[in-house]
């Protein structure tokens, strides 16, 4: 599953995850995500170069991306798991 945003709190025996956002492993397409990725890293770049303030934006937005990639792969290696096909 991939979250973003919102916090976690740790206790013994005890997990609680409040997130934002939460996608499920089935949910996520990996082209799109992947082509999401590289328009977030282009865009990092050109906002580095121009000095843009938009820049740490765009750095969490590669982020997510990032999370969501590292989710679908580890979960396409399960048996049984088909990524989502659109």
């Amino acid at each position: 599953m991939a979250v973003s945003g919102g916090f976690i709190e740790v206790k013994p025996g005890k997990v609680t995850v409040l997130a934002d956002t939460a996608e499920r492993a089935e949910e996520l397409d990996e082209q799109r995500a992947e082509e999401a990725r590289t328009r977030a890293h282009e865009l990092m770049t050109k906002a580095r170069t121009a000095e843009s303030t938009d820049y740490a934006a765009l750095a969490a937005k590669l982020e997510k991306e990032l999370a969501r990639l590292r989710v679908v792969r580890k979960h396409r290696e399960r048996k049984g798991f088909a990524p989502r096909v659109e």
